[in-house]
């Protein structure tokens, strides 16, 4: 299909500030390190994708997404999630890449699986295929051919607002409703919701540690 997917990384010194009642600054960088680990092995495990990106400047981030064969983008990288994106699709598009896949770095429940069928249900170009949050406000994951097919502005209502952009460049969106992908962890409510589900991700681990910690 030739999608490449891009994952915008801020500063994780900033990171999950929203988790602030309930983890301190150290924890809230592990715990989005980790979330952006299990979200890069999956991208990286997915065969049908043609690259990874990871937009950031954060030097932890930078290094975690070497690990894992992403090509690092600097430009847009602190202009917010929104910013970043855009800057990807522009440097896509010059590139002639047929379409991008964009997903945020803490879904860390998202699987090979799920970014298959996805990426299976996109048709082709012009095509726009989202997956919203659990609550149906955010949006998760979105594909977009060409890279800058759709103008897309995230933000926590911005599901609706992107069906409405697709479909007034004359794209009929495709809404896919996929588990993994729409639990992503910004609140402390969220972060119970996380722990109820029995998973395998480092995030999971890291959770799972800082308990057994506390109860020593």
């Amino acid at each position: 299909m030739g999608v490449w997917a891009v994952v915008p990384v801020k500063e994780l010194d900033r990171a999950k500030e929203r988790l602030a009642p309930v983890l301190p600054p150290e924890r809230r960088r592990a715990l989005m390190l980790a979330m952006l680990e299990d979200v890069l092995a999956a991208l990286a495990a997915t065969p049908s994708l043609s690259g990874l990106a990871v937009v950031t400047l954060d030097a932890a981030a930078c290094r975690l997404a070497e690990r894992y064969g992403a090509r690092i983008i600097e430009i847009g990288a602190r202009d917010g999630h929104s910013g970043a994106v855009a800057a990807a699709a522009r440097l896509l598009t010059a590139e002639e890449c047929p379409g991008m896949l964009t997903l945020p770095g803490d879904i860390p429940l998202v699987t090979p699986a799920e970014i298959t069928q996805f990426l299976a249900a996109h048709r082709a170009a012009p095509a726009f295929t989202i997956a919203p949050s659990r609550d149906e406000q955010g949006s998760n994951a979105i594909i977009c051919s060409p890279p800058d097919a759709v103008p897309l502005r995230f933000g926590e209502n911005s599901f609706f607002p992107h069906l409405a952009a697709a479909e007034a460049t004359g794209v009929q969106p495709i809404v896919l409703h996929l588990p993994g992908i729409a639990l992503d962890i910004d609140t402390p409510e969220d972060l119970t919701a996380f722990a109820s589900i029995a998973s395998p991700t480092r995030a999971r681990a890291l959770l799972e540690l800082r308990e057994r910690a506390a109860a020593s």
